[in-house]
């Protein structure tokens, strides 16, 4: 038998010797989802959040103008109706849904969504100090105005065209909130959003739960089940436990050793999808040695990707060659991973002048929204690392605390990946790799910078021909892979396992978790 085999066995008979897995249906509250998330929310204003965990959360309680809908990342409208697009692209305008309210009984009209976007970007906005908006400057800074036309109508007007700029209007921070329960709680709204989505913020127990109860009077659909519960649980094999057992319908993160047997286990079923999404080694483009090339590119030749996808991920993550999913439109299909090669890496070690290698440190997060297996795959990179003279010390941080100390710009290593929430590339090579977006103003924590590359970015934004855009984002990725700001890993292969009694659950590419969607039998 297996390791997989035999661990999942043991977890089998300790649920059952529970008597907990003949009476799951039973044992949960009747119309309450139970969800094991991978880490505790940082933060439920959706202008404010930088993690999968929050967005997954959060978005349950607000909604944006556009949206995608389910199982794709074709743009559809939202809460609003319909929009046009001025011939120079440089006016939006939308009409709203007519009667929609916040969760509060206020009205969504104009006026919220001009001050949904304006308090991220206007610091002379009342609400603009009462947050930290970290994609502000991404998302909106070519924003000009959002201009009130009538109740129902808001035209944004922008700077320059942007080709993104609708894909841009799905995410988090563009989610429209309530103008007074965001002036009424203050710095505190974090704790308290509210919204016109599917259900309603309810509590926020720190480190054990958050409680959403559905929105009775939700514009688009009835939602079939009266509640959500929330629980963090950031080690795989209890979060496991707990969904044999019963006390969890949901999970994602399933560890990699227990995809074969779940996928045969007739308590539950496993969904798995590949989802834009991408897990790199980021190395400080700016400190000494990682502002050498070739030491950027002697550590992407000494980890041992492969190896990494084969032995650690076990099939729930694809190799990746640069940060763009590999079969999208964007994509480069000439791109060249770099192959595992430790005397190559010895050779460009020592020509950028360090013939013994060195000691550096790689921050680790214990866990966290798309960090898959974060810890075991750094100790294979620090393993692979040492083979070729780079000793490294691994520190290990939770979640929140991670996210606030990698603002610090001290990082010398540091792992982390990003769900892009679309296939454009737009939304992941410029918040990432602009030298415009560095922290803390943005996501852009390697600290990386080069001047054709931010060009490319930039005139691909400016145009709308595909064709064009994607000529663009490949030369664009050319100078990445010479570069290696990163050491390019994985593309995950996002999977959520899930009881019987679920039902009507489907993953979306963007690594939404749309509960909003199940019933319960």
């Amino acid at each position: 038998m297996t390791t997989a085999r035999r661990a999942l066995a043991s977890l089998a008979t300790f649920a059952l010797a529970l008597g907990l897995l003949a009476a799951a249906a039973g044992a949960q509250p009747a119309g309450t989802l139970l969800v094991g998330l991978v880490a505790e929310p940082v933060n439920l204003d959706p202008a404010q959040v930088t993690d999968l965990n929050s967005n997954r959360v959060g978005r349950r309680i607000v909604e944006s103008l556009v949206a995608f809908p389910d199982e794709s990342t074709q743009v559809v409208p939202g809460l609003a109706e319909s929009w046009t697009i001025s011939n120079d692209g440089l006016q939006y305008t939308f009409k709203l849904r007519s009667g929609v309210k916040f969760h509060d009984g206020t009205p969504l009209n104009a006026e919220a969504v001009k001050f949904s976007i304006e308090r991220q970007i206007n610091p002379e906005h009342p609400a603009n100090k009462l947050g930290k908006y970290p994609f502000a400057n991404y998302n909106f800074g070519n924003v000009k105005a959002v201009e009130v036309l009538s109740t129902e109508r808001v035209a944004f007007l922008l700077k320059e065209p942007r080709a993104s700029f609708l894909a841009v209007l799905t995410s988090g921070a563009a989610a429209i909130v309530s103008p007074t329960a965001a002036m009424k709680w203050g710095p505190d709204y974090p704790s308290h959003p509210v919204g016109t989505g599917p259900f309603r913020f309810t509590s926020w127990d720190r480190g054990q739960r958050v409680v959403l109860e559905k929105n009775p009077t939700y514009w688009k659909h009835p939602v079939k089940i009266e509640r959500v519960i929330y629980r963090p649980i950031v080690e795989d094999q209890a979060r496991l436990t707990e969904l044999l057992t019963g006390q969890l319908d949901l999970i994602v993160g399933v560890p990699a050793d227990f995809v074969g047997p779940l996928e045969k286990d007739p308590k539950v079923s496993v969904l798995k999808q590949t989802g834009a999404h991408v897990w790199y080694l980021g190395m400080n483009n700016q400190k000494k040695p990682f502002d050498d090339k070739r030491v950027r590119q002697a550590l992407n030749y000494a980890v041992n990707k492969d190896a990494i996808v084969r032995d650690v991920l076990k099939g729930t993550g694809s190799l990746s060659k640069g940060p763009v999913l590999p079969g999208t439109w964007g994509a480069d299909a000439a791109l060249k991973a770099y192959p595992y090669d430790p005397q190559q890496a010895k050779k460009l070690l020592a020509e950028a002048g360090y013939p013994n290698g060195f000691t550096t440190t790689l921050w680790v997060p214990e866990s966290g929204s798309g960090m898959q297996a974060p810890v075991a795959m750094s100790t294979v990179m620090q393993s692979n690392l040492k083979a070729v003279g780079v000793n490294v010390t691994l520190q290990t941080m939770e979640w929140g605390a991670y996210l606030t100390k990698l603002r610090s710009k001290e990082q010398e290593l540091f792992a982390l990946s990003w769900m892009a929430g679309t296939e454009d590339p737009d939304m992941v090579m410029y918040p990432l790799l602009h030298s415009s977006q560095w922290t803390p103003v943005g996501p852009n924590r390697a600290l990386y910078k080069n001047a054709r590359f931010d060009e490319l970015l930039q005139q691909a934004r400016l145009t709308t021909d595909q064709a064009k855009r994607a000529q663009l984002y490949r030369e664009a990725q050319r100078i990445l892979v010479d570069d290696a700001p990163w050491v390019f890993v994985d593309h995950e292969i996002q999977i959520a396992a899930f009881a019987k009694r679920v039902q009507g659950f489907k993953l979306h590419p963007s690594f939404d978790l749309r509960v909003e969607t199940i019933s319960l039998k």
